[in-house]
């Protein structure tokens, strides 16, 4: 059966030619056909174009079964793909927001055994199933907010049978969830207690008993290390990378959030798929990403809610870098998976132009999973993965109105989710 979305607004991110990403002054472009149409059969988009040029007497006769959506006034966008989340975690720590408001730092909360080690603690304590039931109700909220792609993290484990517990949940995610699901092993989030006097001894545990079990149960598609003061240093970051590329997993990097840490260069010496947060970047840190096929991705959420320095997009994209948003969906940083709220941040915080942001939360944020291929786009072929707006009066209009729920129908696969 196909589906068919007439008389449409505004189709926003159209692509003739797809890109697998979009650089510096090419941001501020996007494709868009106005009183148009989107044909999906087979969970793909198939064609699009405007309604003059829509025949559908012989669409009819190609397909009997053709449902119809009427978009008359509304708008319709490809899913935001979110690239960066650590969705899986058990309970909250809104005490923690408390004490933010007081004044102590994330790195005070850290030390007080909270923050990540908080999040472990919990975790350990409940069941696989307590996990996954928790973790599935966000889930259905993100794609109730329009993501339709997303990366998961492990990394409130820090043991072997924590972090394989949280891989099993998002592999049993996976197998029942229609959104598109990239799981990346983060071991390295940060150093447990009982290892603090003795790092080494954890970095080698991650290296010969956490690696080779995620590898050889293929439960990861991505590592990623916290390489920031206080967390894991370059030359420890370094030895994690080499030692997951060996078993085949592609690198990412939580990089320069709290300081000038050195993750960027490493992670660009490792060709990592994205640097993430970036907060602290320099001109030295876009130099090297120039040079790269790396994508600096953002994470304004946690930089809003942490207090935290913007990291500079509009100095990265001026010097021709692209740029990917995430929502950084955690418990302590960043308890939202709003990936709309995100575009706006991007809009409102780093000075990003409407089109920029779109471009972020699409097609780059996409390229930052490994899925630019087939998602963050409507392009002939593509996974037919989107969402109808309400009636508003223009693309611009989702990031300008940050606080309200603008999203009325979401498709993923070709499917509308009830």
């Amino acid at each position: 059966m196909g589906l068919l979305i007439r008389n449409i607004c505004g189709l926003v991110q159209t692509e003739d030619v797809p890109q697998l990403k979009v650089c510096g002054g090419k941001m501020s472009e996007i494709g868009t056909v106005k009183d148009s149409f989107l044909l999906i059969e087979d969970g793909v988009i198939s064609d699009f174009g405007t309604m003059k040029s829509l025949d559908m007497s012989a669409l009819g006769m190609k397909n009997k079964s053709l449902k119809i959506i009427d978009a008359y006034g509304r708008f319709v966008f490809p899913s935001f793909c979110d690239p960066h989340t650590h969705l899986v975690y058990s309970g909250s720590r809104e005490i923690e927001y408390t004490d933010k408001i007081r004044g102590l730092s994330y790195e005070e909360i850290a030390k007080r055994g909270g923050g990540i080690l908080n999040s472990a603690k919990r975790l350990h304590e409940t069941s696989e199933d307590d996990l996954f039931h928790q973790s599935m109700t966000r889930i259905n909220e993100i794609i109730s907010l329009g993501t339709g792609a997303v990366e998961i993290k492990s990394g409130y484990g820090l043991t072997l049978t924590d972090e394989i517990k949280m891989l099993n949940v998002i592999k049993r995610i996976k197998e029942i969830s229609p959104l598109e699901i990239k799981a990346t092993f983060l071991g390295a989030h940060a150093v447990p207690e009982q290892y603090k006097n003795n790092r080494e001894e954890y970095v080698d545990l991650i290296i010969n008993e956490m690696i080779p079990v995620v590898a050889s149960e293929e439960l990861a598609d991505f590592i990623d290390v916290f390489c920031d003061r206080g967390f894991f240093t370059v030359e420890e970051t370094d030895r994690i990378l080499m030692a997951g590329l060996k078993y085949g997993l592609t690198p990412k990097i939580h990089a320069n959030e709290l300081d000038y840490s050195g993750g960027v260069q490493v992670g660009v010496k490792y060709n990592a798929l994205s640097v993430d947060h970036l907060e602290r970047t320099g001109d030295e840190e876009i130099e090297v990403l120039a040079g790269s096929e790396t994508m600096p991705t953002l994470l304004p959420g946690s930089a809003f809610f942490l207090g935290l320095p913007d990291p500079p997009a509009r100095k990265m994209i001026n010097a021709g870098l692209p740029v990917a948003m995430a929502s950084d969906y955690n418990p302590g940083s960043s308890p939202s998976g709003n990936m709309k709220l995100v575009m706006s941040l991007g809009c409102i915080r780093l000075r990003m132009l409407p089109e920029e942001a779109i471009n972020a939360v699409t097609i780059n944020s996409a390229y930052a999973m490994n899925l630019s291929e087939t998602h963050g786009s409507i392009a002939r072929g593509k996974v037919a993965n989107v969402f109808i707006t309400k009636e508003i009066p223009s693309y611009e209009f989702m990031p300008y109105a940050y606080g309200s729920n603008l999203i009325d129908t979401v498709i993923l696969k070709g499917k509308v989710i009830d």
